[in-house]
């Protein structure tokens, strides 16, 4: 049988754990320098500091700022710009999404926002929210008053299944057939009473001021809103709550 080779002994013998490059490569004998990178393949970073802010700064601005047709950036169109404007010879897309990925900040991500055109805004945002505090006028609500908020739902798809749902059996689960019928387009209006979590509701043809008077009614003709000192609505500007 041949002879094994020895895996541990001096430095003379050639052994798996001898070997001169692995010894080469011991910080324990060569020290700090054997710590350091060797020379690999492949292109070093390219993009100064100055130019990944710059790539930041143009993801921050508007598009319609740089004369791109578009409302928001994604990645290609920055990349694109980028070269457009000499702040680097070649930049990817790939490239632009990981340096805002790495950016702690993102000032570039957006959030949706409504501007307030009433210039009194304030004042009813104040009302509402004092009603919803059961105050009025710098004045408690009595325990007969009341704060109902009334909106509708447009354009609700009517549908009836063509065949009845089978309740659940032995060994069976519940039958539920997907064909059914188109029954129009309905709209369903609702109040709920703020303080006393009471909903009331109806489906109608479409909306309208008769629509929404059909639903107070059906609101002001219940106790204890029929005989009550005051009722308090709470409607939006829709065309629907303001009566000619």
């Amino acid at each position: 049988m041949g002879s094994i080779p020895a895996r541990d002994g001096p430095p003379g013998l050639q052994g798996p754990c001898n070997h001169p490059d692995r010894l080469a490569a011991d910080p324990a004998r060569v020290g700090l320098p054997a710590l350091a990178d060797r020379k690999r393949s492949g292109r070093s970073v390219s993009f100064t500091a100055l130019q990944v802010a710059e790539v930041k700064a143009l993801a921050c601005q508007l598009p319609a700022g740089t004369g791109a047709p578009l409302s928001r950036w994604s990645c290609p169109e920055p990349a694109e710009e980028v070269v457009a404007e000499s702040i680097a010879g070649s930049i990817s897309s790939s490239t632009v999404r990981r340096r805002l990925k790495q950016d702690a900040l993102k000032p570039w991500q957006f959030q949706s926002r409504i501007s307030v055109r009433d210039l009194a805004f304030r004042p009813k945002a104040a009302r509402v929210l004092d009603l919803h505090a059961r105050t009025f006028d710098d004045a408690r609500l009595g325990e007969d008053e009341y704060v109902i908020s009334a909106d509708e739902k447009t354009s609700i798809q009517a549908r009836c299944r063509c065949h009845p749902t089978l309740a659940p059996g032995q060994a069976r689960a519940m039958l539920v057939n997907h064909e059914y019928d188109r029954g129009g387009a309905l709209a369903c209006l609702a109040a709920y009473d703020i303080h006393r979590a009471c909903v009331f509701g109806l489906c109608e043809p479409r909306t309208g001021i008769r629509p929404f008077m059909n639903l107070v009614t059906q609101v002001m003709t219940t106790e204890p809103y029929a005989s009550a000192t005051r009722v308090f609505r709470v409607v939006d500007n829709g065309s629907s709550h303001r009566g000619k």
